[in-house]
């Protein structure tokens, strides 16, 4: 679990340390789903860990949707963009990275997977968040830091990715997980896609239910007692997805976390908004 989550206390020590590349590059990726990236900034503003650089997850961490929907509400970004924007904010090849958001790492977990997916060694999701780090009495600060640019060579294949094709194999072969909540999954209260329901076969696990109250990931053995109640089966390969690759990417680390199943999980970037935008693709509601 320490080589994926890390706690406050550690955190704030790493970041005291006299050894520059072993003080972490800190990265903030506040963000809320229909919230634009001015107001994910100004939470930012109003309160951060001390010397950690913004990141907009519409911005830095997904491609520009295309026109017709192909691809998702946060499609992959391409490496020269992915590139620079991790450069952009101080992601060397050598210093530890450690990411975080408001409290549940939803939005945590898209920045760690991608950093991992292109290569990043020793990336951290600080467990609970900016939440728990307040909660621990450790310094803020409200300035935006001198950040020194970065200088990551990034390169894909350290994660495993799919697309709709792929999905349809992990439903023949494998197992497929939806990570959205219930509701959006038996087609009720869909408010965000223009297709209600989920893809035929898949199992529905919500992964805000990873965490607690609080936002921190439940114990490892909790977490495989959730999967394992919910239909995972640990001797099978995983493929994950949500509305649009960033609840998917919440579960793939809760799953990494609980260290179950016999392959890190494959997250399909795309998911139901991309899925749903060839008719041809089956549609299933209910539980």
């Amino acid at each position: 679990m320490s080589d994926l989550l890390i706690e406050p206390d550690e955190l704030s020590e790493l970041l005291a340390a006299d050894d520059p590349e072993a003080r972490p590059v800190v990265l903030d990726v506040r963000w809320a789903l229909g919230v634009g990236r001015e107001a994910n900034h100004a939470e930012y503003l109003a309160g951060h860990i001390p010397g950690a650089a913004f990141l907009d997850l519409e911005t830095g961490l997904s491609a520009e949707p295309a026109a017709d929907g192909s691809g998702g509400r946060h499609p992959m970004p391409r490496l020269a963009d992915a590139q620079a924007a991790f450069r952009s904010v101080g992601v060397t090849d050598v210093r530890p990275v450690v990411v975080y958001d408001g409290a549940n790492s939803v939005a945590a977990a898209r920045a760690w997977w991608l950093l991992e997916y292109y290569g990043k060694d020793d990336v951290r999701v600080l467990n609970g968040g900016y939440q728990a780090w307040v909660s621990a009495g450790l310094p803020t600060e409200t300035e935006s830091p001198e950040t020194e640019p970065g200088d990551i060579v990034l390169t894909p294949g350290g994660r495993r990715l799919v697309d709709a094709d792929g999905i349809e194999h992990y439903l023949d072969r494998h197992q497929v997980i939806d990570a959205r909540p219930a509701d959006r999954f038996r087609g009720e209260n869909e408010v965000i896609d223009p297709v209600a329901g989920h893809i035929p076969g898949a199992l529905s696990i919500p992964a805000v239910k990873n965490v607690d109250a609080s936002g921190r990931f439940l114990p490892p053995d909790d977490l495989e007692t959730r999967f394992t109640a919910l239909g995972v089966r640990p001797d099978k390969r995983t493929a994950v997805y949500c509305g649009s690759g960033v609840q998917a990417c919440h579960m793939a680390l809760a799953m990494e976390v609980a260290e179950i199943g016999v392959y890190d999980p494959a997250v399909y970037m795309g998911s139901w908004s991309d899925w749903i935008t060839d008719p041809d693709r089956p549609v299933a509601t209910g539980a």
